[in-house]
């Protein structure tokens, strides 16, 4: 499967290039600035590319740009991006005194970017974070969720190249509302027990 990484040269897209890279996918990071792109990938054996080249000719794009960029980039991106189906990525997060809270949205990121794209989005990885693919795939289980069958298909594919545990497909794209509202607990937790939280579901066959 070709990947286009978008966001790529930050550091949870770099990270999630490198594992996908090392688990025998191809892959394009994509940027703003297409020459820290090539310089970005040259460290993690992708290609490196700008956003509006990345992502066209791939088999899925990965949106990994900060959460307040998700929603512009998407927008600018559309044309380029066509059908190609989109894995949204980001959590839109409220930083305070007394901890880390989900937006006050009630739409999640996925749902409002499917709303500037043609392509079909699923969302997904909201319990990994950079820290985590630092060292190659990251503990856990991976959640994914979506409308479209095909959409979901390919990214729980890769999904399961980046975690030691399963892919599992959570449900329809309303259903990222909460896998976003969830990076919210982790960061709480990582904050108070200093550690790099996942995620892994027990119970299942």
């Amino acid at each position: 499967m070709k990947v286009a990484v978008v966001g790529g040269t930050g550091d949870f897209g770099l990270g999630l290039a490198r594992v996908l890279v090392e688990s025998g996918e191809e892959v394009v990071i994509g940027s703003r600035d297409p020459a820290r792109a090539r310089v970005k990938a040259d460290e993690t054996g992708a290609s490196g590319a700008a956003n509006e080249d990345a992502v066209r000719g791939v088999d899925l794009v990965v949106l990994a740009v900060k959460a307040e960029a998700a929603l512009p980039t998407a927008q600018l991106l559309a044309a380029a991006i066509g059908d190609t189906p989109v894995l949204s990525v980001a959590s839109e997060l409220r930083f305070t005194k007394e901890g880390v809270h989900p937006t006050e949205d009630g739409r999640s990121i996925a749902e409002r970017t499917q709303d500037l794209l043609r392509a079909p989005v699923v969302a997904g990885l909201h319990s990994l974070a950079a820290a985590s693919l630092a060292g190659g795939k990251a503990d856990g289980d991976a959640l994914v969720c979506g409308d479209d069958p095909d959409a979901k298909r390919r990214a729980l594919e890769l999904a399961a190249q980046v975690v030691t545990g399963r892919a599992l497909d959570a449900g329809p794209l309303t259903s990222a509302r909460a896998l976003e509202g969830m990076t919210a607990v982790i960061v709480n937790l990582n904050r108070r027990y200093k550690g790099h939280a996942g995620v892994r579901i027990v119970g299942l066959p």
